[in-house]
């Protein structure tokens, strides 16, 4: 029990909310206090907090703004937060990954949450930090990967001006990442798949570390920091 708490609260400690720095949040909620509350305390971790106080309210908001997250209460006056997902995913043809802040009064309004495939549901009175976790836990990936996809235009732009056997390893490594953004290969696989000598792939190595595009985190094991990549190079 102890070692589980023990995994939990480190996993809490290494997760790195500056990725969560450029996203938009569309917060749907008529409870104005609960609603003042939550949004001061999101606002120190994403970019922007759009509050919408009904339904309907958030409806036109999703349709017309660009949000990366919804986080609706369900119970509201004029839409309830179930049809305006509905409304949103069946009539205007949006889907926007969303996390449900229910009572369990609310209970049978669930198995329609079910259906949409909602992506959280976090329990009323809201726990900020179970909160802030599943925003963390649902944006994690999608952040991850738009930066790899805006690195593979940066890699293609850097062929140009690199050209040759560098961008190829460049290429391989960015192929050959985890969830967590981490090489785990071996120069041997690299000199193997690309078909390069040993000096090759240990200049490229130091070459990337050295221009903060790489960071070595134990042998055979490197963490590509996507975003020092991109600022660096647009």
């Amino acid at each position: 029990m102890h070692k589980n708490e023990d995994n939990i609260a480190t996993r809490r400690v290494e997760m790195d909310f500056n990725s969560l720095k450029d996203i938009i949040i569309l917060y749907v909620e008529d409870e104005l206090s609960v609603q003042n509350q939550t949004k001061m305390i999101l606002g120190d971790f994403v970019k922007e907090i759009i509050v919408a106080n009904d339904g309907q309210e958030g409806l036109e908001i999703a349709i017309n703004r660009d949000v990366d997250l919804i986080i609706t209460d369900i119970i509201m006056p004029n839409l309830n937060g179930i049809d305006m997902l509905k409304k949103l995913r069946y009539e205007h043809k949006k889907v926007i990954p969303s996390i449900i802040t229910t009572a369990f009064t609310e209970s049978e309004y669930l198995i329609d949450a079910i259906k949409l495939r909602i992506e959280g549901f976090i329990m009323k009175p809201i726990n900020v930090r179970e909160l802030i976790d599943t925003i963390y836990n649902i944006m994690l990936p999608i952040v991850q990967r738009k930066e790899l996809e805006d690195c593979s235009f940066i890699v293609e732009g850097l062929a140009a001006l690199i050209g040759g056997k560098k961008i190829e390893i460049l290429r391989y490594i960015m192929n050959h990442l985890d969830e967590d953004g981490i090489f785990h290969g071996s120069y041997q696989e690299i000199m193997d798949n690309v078909g390069v000598s040993k000096p090759t792939v240990v200049g490229m190595f130091k070459q990337l570390i050295q221009a903060g595009m790489l960071e070595k985190l134990k042998n055979k094991m490197y963490k590509f920091t996507n975003k020092k990549l991109i600022k660096g190079t647009v």
